[in-house]
C-alpha cells in the first residue's frame, strides 16, 4: 500500500452525548478490505444499548431539541456541516479503510455530499409551517407540520457516510432525535460524524451512533416501543422483514431497497459520453451501489461495436491501492461479498453469458478483496444475472431491437430504483423516461445527487424518499386545528 496509516482508536457507542462502551462488554473488529487486516475493535450495542440510546433520544425530543428555537437548531446542523468539511481527510480516510473505496471517491465525492446535505436540511428547519384553512367561520382553522418523535436510522456498508447526511439530516432537520446504526461492516465515519454533532451543538441524547448487527441491535430498534419511525436502505429481503416486524408497534416506515437499474443506449445517442456514462454507472463504487447502472440495454445496430469498446474500458479499469489518489476501482467490502459477486459470474457464464472483460479475483500482493471491473455480453433479460442486484463491479449487456423493446425490458424486473437513457433526441429520451418503472431516471448522464433533489424506489425497491424538500415528509406528521370562535 502507498502510505503507513496511522492506527484508528477503538470505536464507541455514542449514546446521551456521551462515548461509552456497550452494556455487555462486547466489540467486534472492522477490517480493512485491501489488506484483510484488523483495523480497530468497535463497541457492540445490544438490546439494553437501544434501550439507553431510545431513552436519550426520548428525552431529548421532549426536552431541550424540542424546545430549542428553529434558528439555534438551524445554526447546529450547519456547524455540523462545517465540521465534516473541516475535517474531511480524516472522516475520508476512515470511510476507505472501512470500506475499500478508493480515496478520491471519500474525500473529492461522498464528504462535500455528506456536507452539503447538513448544509442543505439546515435550510429547511425555519421553514417547515402548517398551513391556515378557512373551512368555516365558526372556526379558525389552520395545520402544524410537527416532528414525529425517535427517528432509527438502519444504513448500509456501501456509502456510510453519505447515508448518514441523507437520513440524519432531514430528520433533525425536522425537530426528530435519532439513533443510528450503521453497518457493522463500516461504522467508523459515522462514530466519527457522531462525536462532530456533539461539538456542532447539538444537545446531547440528540444524535445517538450505535453500531452492531443488524440482528441484535437493529432488531431491537424495530421492536421498540418508543421509535416512532424506521428509516432504512438496504436489500429488499431485509426491507421486507422490517415491515413485518414493525406492523407490531405500527411503526412508519421508509426503505430504500434494492435495484437492478437499466441503462439504456440508443443507436442516436453520443456514443462516447455513453461509454463513459456505462462505464461510470457501474464500476463506481465497485458496483455497491444501489442505483448502479447494472444492466445495460444496448440499441441491437450498434450492439457488437459498443460491447467491444466497453470491453476495452472496462479492461483498464485496474483494481488499486485505495488510499492511493489515482485509484479509481478500489477492493469489494468484504470477502463473503467478493465471493458472492464472482458466484453470480460462474452463474451468467452457466446460463450462456460470455465474460468479455475482468470475471475474477484481482488481489495486491496477495491480498484484498479485490475484483477485476466484468462485462457479461449476450446476457438475456430473464438470466438471474439480469433479474438480481450482485452489488459488485460486474455488468450485464443486453440486446434491444426498438423503443418499445427497450422499455419492455428495462421494466421487466421486480426493482424500480433508478434508470438511464442515451439519445440525443429530445422527445424520445422525456418520452422513454416517462414510461420507465423507476424513482430516478437519468438522461444522458447517470449516477448523479444532489440534497435537493429527491431519491427513492418504486416497485421492490420499496418506497418513501431520501433528499430534497418532498423526503420532509418522511420525517413529518399533520395535525389538524380546529378553534371555535363563534
Amino acid at each position: 500500500m502507498t502510505e503507513t496509516l496511522a492506527p484508528v482508536k477503538p470505536g464507541k457507542l455514542i449514546i446521551n452525548g456521551e462515548a461509552v462502551d456497550s452494556v455487555s462488554g462486547k466489540t467486534f473488529t472492522t477490517h480493512n478490505p485491501a489488506t484483510e487486516e484488523p483495523i480497530c475493535t468497535v463497541a457492540e450495542a445490544g438490546p439494553e444499548d437501544v434501550d439507553r440510546a431510545v431513552a436519550a433520544a426520548r428525552a431529548a425530543f421532549e426536552g431541550p431539541w424540542g424546545r430549542m428555537k428553529p434558528a439555534d437548531r438551524q445554526k447546529a446542523l450547519w456547524k455540523l456541516g462545517d465540521l465534516i468539511l473541516q475535517n474531511a481527510d480524516e472522516i475520508a480516510r476512515l470511510e476507505t479503510l472501512d470500506n475499500g473505496k478508493p480515496i478520491f471517491e471519500s474525500r473529492q465525492i461522498d464528504i462535500p455530499m455528506v456536507a452539503n446535505c447538513f448544509h442543505y436540511f439546515s435550510g429547511w428547519v425555519t421553514k417547515l409551517a402548517g398551513e391556515t384553512l378557512p373551512v368555516s367561520p365558526a372556526f379558525f382553522t389552520y395545520t402544524l407540520r410537527e416532528p414525529i418523535g425517535v427517528v432509527g436510522a438502519i444504513i448500509p456498508w456501501n456509502f456510510p457516510m453519505i447515508m448518514v447526511g441523507w437520513k440524519v439530516a432531514p430528520a433533525l432537520a425536522a425537530g426528530n432525535t435519532v439513533v443510528l446504526k450503521p453497518a457493522e461492516l463500516t461504522p467508523l465515519s459515522a462514530i466519527r460524524i457522531g462525536e462532530l454533532g456533539l461539538e456542532a451543538g447539538l444537545p446531547p441524547g440528540v444524535f445517538n451512533v450505535l453500531p452492531g448487527k443488524g440482528s441484535i441491535a437493529g432488531e431491537a430498534m424495530v421492536k421498540h416501543p418508543d421509535v416512532d419511525k424506521i428509516t432504512f436502505t438496504g436489500s429488499t429481503e431485509v426491507g421486507k422483514h422490517l415491515m413485518k416486524t414493525a406492523a407490531d408497534t405500527m411503526k412508519k416506515l421508509s426503505l430504500e431497497l434494492g435495484g437492478k437499474s437499466p441503462n439504456i443506449v440508443f443507436a442516436d445517442a453520443d456514443l462516447d459520453a455513453a461509454l463513459r456514462g456505462a462505464t461510470t454507472g457501474i464500476f463506481y463504487g465497485k458496483g455497491e451501489v444501489c442505483a448502479a447502472g447494472s444492466r445495460l440495454l444496448v440499441e441491437r445496430s450498434i450492439y457488437p461495436e459498443f460491447v467491444a469498446k466497453l470491453a476495452e474500458r472496462a479492461k483498464k479499469m485496474v483494481p488499486g491501492d485505495p488510499m492511493d489518489p489515482k485509484t479509481r476501482l478500489g477492493a469489494l467490502v468484504s470477502e463473503a461479498q467478493m465471493n458472492k459477486v464472482l458466484g453470480y459470474v460462474a452463474t451468467g457464464t452457466q446460463e450462456g453469458a460470455r465474460v468479455v472483460a475482468g470475471g475474477e479475483r484481482s488481489p495486491i500482493n496477495g491480498k484484498g478483496w479485490f475484483m477485476q471491473a466484468t462485462v457479461l455480453d449476450g446476457v438475456d433479460n430473464r438470466m438471474r444475472v439480469a433479474q438480481e442486484e450482485i452489488f459488485g463491479p460486474v455488468l450485464a449487456v443486453i440486446a434491444f431491437d426498438d423503443v418499445d423493446d427497450a422499455v419492455r425490458q428495462a421494466n421487466d424486473i421486480p426493482y424500480g430504483l433508478a434508470a438511464g437513457v442515451w439519445t440525443r433526441d429530445v422527445k424520445k429520451a422525456h418520452q422513454v423516461a416517462r414510461r420507465l418503472e423507476a424513482g430516478t431516471v437519468w438522461i444522458n448522464s447517470y449516477n448523479f445527487y444532489d440534497a435537493g433533489m429527491p431519491f427513492g424506489g418504486n416497485k421492490q425497491s420499496g418506497f418513501g424518499r431520501d433528499l430534497g424538500p418532498e423526503c420532509l415528509r418522511e420525517y413529518t406528521q399533520s395535525k389538524s386545528v380546529w378553534v371555535s370562535v363563534e
